[in-house]
C-alpha cells in the first residue's frame, strides 16, 4: 500500500507534484488501492487524520481518525480486504438502513422460503420497529444485543415470558437477512449477529407413553366419531412423521406395493423416505380400498380444498385414556423412543425422523443404555473369554 502523508500546507504542492500524481493514475489503472492521509489543524488545536482509499469500479472511501497510528491501521485493513475479495463499500452500509434491508429481504427472498413466511415475516416486523431507522453502518452486536434482552423480558399476548428458544428463532431471522445483504446485495461487510450470544435454550422436550397409555391412546382414537383419527395416530408412532406430513400425504407418495412413504417437502427442505409396515401398513390399505375419488389426499377434510380438521376429536380422545400434558408431536417423540428403546442407533433414528444432524438426536441417547450395555457385555464376554 503506497501512503503519502501530507499537511494541509504541503497539500496544494503533493496534489501538482508529476510524480505523485503519475503514482496514483498507475494505481487507479491497475485497480490498486492507493491511500492517502491528510493531516488536519483546526483553529480549536484539535488535529485529525483523514484517510482516502481509491479502487477502480468502487467509489472513493474516506475515514477521519484522531491518530495517525489508526488512520494507517485502517488503510490497511481496507487493502488486506481488497486483497482477500471482502471488500465492501462502506457508502452502501451508510446509504440503507435496517428498514430497507428488512423490506428488499421481504419482496426478493421470503417468497422462496414458503415454510415458515409468516412467522419470519413477524419476526422481522419486531426488528423493524427497533432497529428500522438505524443506519446499516451503525448497525452493532451492542445494540442487537440490547433489543435481545428487551425482547426476553417483554411479555406475550397471555402475560408469559418469551422462552429463549423464541429469542433465538427472532434472531435467525434478523440474522439470514443480514448475511444475504453481505453476500449477495453487497449492503455490509460483515454480519453483526455472528457477534451476539444467542440465549440458552432448555433441553428438547421428551414426552413418551408406556404401553398401558399407549394403548389407552389407541383405543380411544378407534373409538372415536373421526374415523380418520386412528390410522393418523397409528401412522405418526410407526413412522415419526409430523402433523403437517401425515395431514398433506397424497396417494401418489405412498407405494404400497414397496412399503414405502416418500416425502418431498419436509422441514429441513429434503426429500425423506418412510418405511411402510405392520399396522399402519394394513391400515393405509384399507383406506386405499375405501378412498374418495375428488381428492388425493389420504386423510381429506370434509371439504376438497381443506385439510383435515381433528384437534377436538383429539382432545376428546386424550381426555377418554386420561392422559394429561400430552400433544400430537409427542408422538413423534413416541416414536424416536421406541426405536432406540428396541436397539436402534441414534444415526439410524436421525435417517428415520429426517433430523439433519445427529445432535438433534441426541436427547433420546440416555434411552440407549440398556442396549449399549448388553453390546458392551457381549463384547467383553467374547474377549475375556477367548483370554481365559
Amino acid at each position: 500500500m503506497k501512503q503519502i502523508e501530507r499537511t494541509r500546507n504541503l497539500g496544494a504542492s503533493a496534489r501538482a507534484d508529476p510524480a505523485f500524481r503519475t503514482l496514483r493514475s498507475q494505481c487507479f489503472m491497475k485497480g490498486v488501492t492507493m491511500a492517502t492521509i491528510d493531516k488536519r489543524e483546526y483553529l480549536s488545536g484539535k488535529i485529525s487524520y483523514r484517510v482516502r482509499t481509491r479502487l477502480k469500479g468502487h467509489p472513493q472511501q474516506a475515514q477521519s481518525f484522531p491518530s495517525k497510528t489508526q488512520a494507517k491501521q485502517w488503510a490497511g485493513k481496507i487493502e488486506a480486504a481488497l486483497r482477500e475479495g471482502r471488500y465492501v463499500a462502506t457508502s452502501e452500509a451508510r446509504r440503507h438502513t435496517v428498514a430497507e434491508l428488512i423490506e428488499r429481504y421481504e419482496r426478493d427472498i421470503l417468497p422462496l422460503k414458503p415454510r415458515d413466511a409468516h412467522n419470519v415475516r413477524r419476526q422481522l416486523a419486531w426488528w423493524k420497529s427497533q432497529l428500522g431507522e438505524l443506519r446499516l453502518s451503525h448497525v452493532t452486536a451492542a445494540s442487537i444485543a440490547e433489543c435481545r434482552d428487551r425482547l426476553l423480558k417483554t411479555p406475550v399476548r397471555n402475560g408469559k415470558q418469551r422462552s429463549p428458544s423464541t429469542v433465538v428463532r427472532y434472531l435467525a431471522a434478523l440474522s439470514h437477512a443480514f448475511s444475504v445483504a453481505m453476500k449477495e446485495w453487497g449492503w455490509v461487510e460483515d454480519n453483526p449477529l455472528r457477534k451476539v450470544t444467542k440465549p440458552k435454550e432448555p433441553r428438547g422436550r421428551i414426552r413418551c407413553l408406556d404401553d398401558s397409555m399407549r394403548d389407552s391412546l389407541l383405543k380411544a382414537c378407534a373409538a372415536s366419531s373421526c374415523a380418520l383419527l386412528h390410522p393418523i395416530v397409528v401412522l405418526a408412532i410407526s413412522t415419526g412423521m409430523r402433523r403437517g406430513e401425515i395431514l398433506g400425504l397424497h396417494w401418489s407418495q405412498v407405494d404400497l406395493d414397496r412399503e414405502r412413504i416418500t416425502l418431498h417437502d419436509t422441514k429441513n427442505g429434503e426429500r425423506r423416505g418412510v418405511p411402510l409396515v405392520g399396522f399402519a401398513l394394513t391400515l393405509l390399505r384399507a383406506l386405499y380400498q375405501n378412498r374418495r375419488t375428488d381428492t388425493e389426499l389420504v386423510f381429506p377434510g370434509s371439504r376438497v380444498d381443506r385439510l383435515l380438521q381433528f384437534e377436538k376429536a383429539w382432545k376428546a380422545a386424550l381426555s377418554k385414556a386420561s392422559i394429561c400434558d400430552f400433544r400430537f408431536h409427542d408422538l413423534r417423540h413416541c416414536a424416536a423412543s421406541y426405536l432406540v428403546m428396541n436397539g436402534a442407533s441414534l444415526s439410524e433414528v436421525a435417517d428415520v425422523l429426517g433430523h439433519k444432524t445427529v445432535q438433534t438426536t441426541k436427547r433420546y441417547a440416555h434411552l440407549a443404555e440398556g442396549h449399549s450395555k448388553r453390546i458392551v457385555a457381549a463384547m467383553n464376554e467374547k474377549i475375556f473369554k477367548q483370554a481365559d
